[in-house]
């Protein structure tokens, strides 16, 4: 019996007629995703389920379909799916994130030329039957230094595009390599630098705890006078009270937005103010970015349903099913040690080394150091899976290598994970043992046996006395509670290292507290994902 998909949002009719001729069952029902309760009533009947954004793919909806193998996005949001819950029944979530790349980024252009020449306004002024031509003195973009926050794939176009337009083009991007940097033709600088020097602004990274907010009333007393601010990529990145204080008062002298906090966005801030451009999330929306991202997912879920081949999962690696069973564990385990150097590590990567040893280096090795890989990457992009990290890292200019070994030492196997930048090397090694847990048994060379948990805690210090005993102490005055401890030495009185499996995360007054002891070099609170 041939797979049977539903298409319950606006895909292209082209998009359709992909899934027929690769001999596909597929009902078109694509106002099928604003109805729930009918949607939930019919979705065990299929095999795939293609979706934009007007499906919602609940847990109640994932639990309904009984026979559901993937769910397929056109576009690269995945807001309106639970990965979790489609990860418990075993199906796969597949998105499209380089669909619309070059449409967003030229989106963000076109708002940059329409805040420098007051375009809009000008536009409305026109229509009214006025005709004010002095009223609406703009800038060239010619000469102007633009700041570009996040140059992965879609900053990284704005960069190309910025060079192109003769401006100056700085970038501050944590994962940026001078290679890279060199290549587009940029300049790399840390971000308090990109404040003081643009005329112009741009985001491009993903709404994160590190990057929420980053646009803020401090940051923007570090900017230039009369600079103008450009945001088509997600709401949240900037403080729009803030800017909007900013606006009034001269020192910001326009502003282009597409996203915002609150979507639908019917209120803000920014609104009705001069020299604000804002647009309804239109960055995607063209006619090209929306049929490449249909024809994309057209095929990607063909091909799984078909032949078993994996394109752009966000839940699963590209392995066999016989290949899964085995690996399933390895391949947590080297997300948790790419988690842990992503989530220690802020300046840029030139090399990610990768060590296999023993019985794992007989595995399916591409699958895992996209695990790994897509590890380190999350810390800072939540929207990388391990089909496309390694094509980040790529554009990134990180070099990625691998080593096999025969068996040595006491593990049957185990996964070292380096990463080298301009200032130091980053190691962790682990294994997973009979029960099938993953465990770290190495840190910054220091032996050591720990269980990982969601929330973990980790220090480093000098090998003194009463470590252990100002761990618990503080932890216990403050009520986190501590499920593991593990300690390790180098050699007595040399450096150590401890790791805390705690029930929940440490507050950031507890972790202040544990530094101003005066004891600890590093105090770091770390999450991993276990489920």
């Amino acid at each position: 019996m041939a797979p049977k998909v539903l298409v319950s949002d606006k895909l292209s009719e082209t998009a359709v007629q992909i899934f027929r001729d690769r001999g596909i069952d597929v009902d078109f029902m694509p106002e099928l995703g604003k109805d729930k309760e009918k949607l939930l009533s019919i979705i065990d009947q299929y095999d795939g389920l293609a979706i934009r954004s007007a499906t919602k793919a609940t847990e109640k909806l994932i639990a309904a379909a009984t026979n559901l193998k993937v769910i397929g996005r056109a576009g690269i949001g995945v807001d309106n799916v639970d990965i979790p819950a489609a990860s418990k029944k075993g199906i796969i979530v597949m998105n499209t994130p380089f669909g619309n790349m070059i449409t967003t980024a030229e989106h963000a252009i076109a708002m940059m030329f329409a805040v420098a020449r007051q375009i809009p306004e000008a536009s409305a002024s026109t229509h009214a039957g006025k005709w004010e031509k002095s009223k609406f003195m703009g800038v060239e973009l010619t000469g102007k230094t633009l700041g570009v926050i996040g140059a992965g794939n879609i900053g990284g176009i704005v960069c190309e595009r910025g060079v192109g337009l003769k401006m100056k083009v700085i970038a501050y991007d944590p994962f940026l390599s001078e290679e890279r940097a060199e290549k587009l033709n940029v300049t790399k600088v840390e971000l308090d630098e990109l404040f003081a020097r643009s005329d112009f602004i741009t985001l491009h990274v993903p709404a994160t705890d590190k990057t929420r907010g980053m646009i803020s009333k401090e940051n923007i007393a570090k900017m230039k006078d009369g600079v103008r601010i450009i945001n088509c990529a997600r709401g949240g990145l900037v403080d729009e009270a803030a800017l909007a204080d900013a606006l009034k008062s001269g020192k910001v002298a326009g502003a282009a937005f597409d996203v915002f906090e609150v979507e639908p966005a019917t209120d803000s801030p920014l609104f009705n103010l001069p020299n604000v451009v804002v647009t309804p999330h239109l960055g995607a929306a063209t006619t090209e970015a929306q049929e490449n991202v249909a024809l994309q997912v057209a095929e990607q879920m063909s091909d799984y349903l078909l032949t078993g081949a994996v394109s752009n999962a966000l839940n699963m690696p590209s392995v066999t099913a016989e290949e899964a069973k085995v690996m399933g564990p390895w391949v947590k385990l080297s997300e948790h040690l790419g988690a842990f150097i992503g989530q220690m590590t802020d300046e840029a990567m030139k090399e990610i080394q990768i060590t296999y040893n023993g019985n794992v280096s007989q595995m399916n090795l591409e699958a895992l150091n996209c695990a790994a890989v897509a590890g380190i990457m999350k810390a800072t992009n939540p929207d990388v899976n391990m089909v496309s990290a390694q094509v980040i890292a790529k554009e990134r200019g990180v070099k990625i290598s691998t080593t096999t070994q025969d068996k040595s030492g006491v593990f049957d196997g185990y996964v070292k994970l380096t990463v080298v930048t301009d200032k130091r090397e980053r190691s962790i090694a682990g294994t997973v043992f009979s029960d099938g847990k993953p465990r770290f048994i190495q840190i910054k060379g220091i032996n050591i046996d720990a269980e990982i948990g969601e929330h973990m805690l980790y220090t480093t210090n000098e090998d003194v006395p009463g470590i252990i005993g100002t761990l618990g102490q503080t932890m216990g005055e403050n009520g986190v509670n501590i499920a593991n401890f593990t300690l390790g030495r180098s050699s007595a009185g040399k450096g150590a290292i401890a790791l805390l499996y705690v029930d929940e995360p440490v507050p950031a007054p507890v972790l202040k507290k544990l530094t101003e002891t005066g004891m600890f070099r590093q105090v770091k609170t770390l999450h991993f994902d276990v489920a």
